[in-house]
């Protein structure tokens, strides 16, 4: 009696072939993303902010936005550890409550200008000829005009508040994604993988999704992660000229700006926040050069 033998397809083992490739490969990245100290070091303290920004209800002893002018300008005590601002409001409190504010900002606005750049970076490298001197030229228009001009512009027409805030950010730092994917794919579109998926007639939309975008988004998610920092940084700057998000929202920058009228005589007004900011940068920054490292080791130094 014959055993019956099975049939295995090709795509069916050049699938498997091809997860197993990206999986090792998913493995080698995070094999090297762990081994880089000051790439762990920076997640450990973004994760520790993200956790404190989800528990400040819990951990915060006063309400952020409570007032008690009998207690104002105290110096960090028991009490208060961070002291308190010209309202008797504990600075303890609203830096917890401020970063939730803040990474929402810098990752709500960061995710916006990534979306965009993505989608029009994939358009204009793919498919190039006028479709990409259209785009380009809208993109020179565009970078024409200074980055912290075009967001104070783009912040004046929506106005102050977080969300206004965030859209501002996010549309006035959309063309370097655009410009860093169009790159990258303009240098894979001659690979031969392509040209076999174009010429067994495979859909435009299926190429750019399931072969172009994963090869080549890799440069962006690097990009995108060191663009949190930046963001709560040109966030602050737009309080300080009156844009942004706005008192009594407990944003640090935000917090930064009002108390610098008081730096002479309560230093540790400005002191905390502009802690706050410098350390989530500084993390958000060494997180990104590691995770650069380990998606690309050729481009260590």
């Amino acid at each position: 009696m014959t055993q019956p033998t099975m049939r295995m397809e090709p795509n069916a083992g050049l699938a498997g072939q091809e997860m197993a490739k990206k999986e090792s490969q998913g493995l080698a990245i995070l094999r090297r993303l762990l081994q880089n100290k000051a790439a762990m070091a920076g997640g450990i303290i973004l994760l520790l902010f993200i956790i404190v920004a989800i528990l400040a209800p819990v951990i915060a002893p006063y309400s952020y936005s409570s007032m008690d002018p009998l207690h104002k300008f105290l110096s960090p005590s028991a009490g208060h550890l961070f002291g308190t601002d010209e309202y008797g409001r504990d600075i303890f409190t609203r830096i917890l409550y401020g970063a939730r504010f803040s990474l929402t900002l810098g990752i709500g606005a960061t995710l916006i200008s990534t979306v965009i750049g993505v989608i029009l970076g994939a358009v204009a490298g793919y498919f190039g000829g006028r479709v990409d001197y259209l785009l380009m030229r809208f993109m020179d228009i565009f970078q024409s005009v200074p980055i912290i001009l075009m967001t104070i512009c783009m912040s004046a027409a929506f106005g102050t508040g977080l969300f206004n805030t965030i859209l501002a950010m996010g549309l006035g730092g959309m063309a370097g994604p655009v410009r860093l994917l169009r790159a990258t794919i303009m240098s894979m579109r001659t690979q031969e993988y392509l040209e076999a998926s174009t010429a067994i007639n495979c859909k435009r939309i299926t190429i750019i999704l399931k072969h172009v975008l994963p090869n080549a988004i890799s440069p962006v998610i690097v990009f995108a992660t060191m663009s949190v920092g930046m963001v709560i940084i040109g966030a602050a700057g737009l309080s300080f000229i009156g844009l942004g998000v706005q008192p009594p929202t407990p944003e640090w920058g935000a917090m930064l700006v009002g108390a610098t009228k008081y730096l002479r005589h309560y230093p540790y007004m400005v002191m905390f926040p502009g802690a706050m900011i410098a350390i989530t940068v500084l993390a958000v920054n060494m997180f990104g050069d590691g995770l650069r490292d380990a998606m690309d080791p050729k481009l260590k130094d």
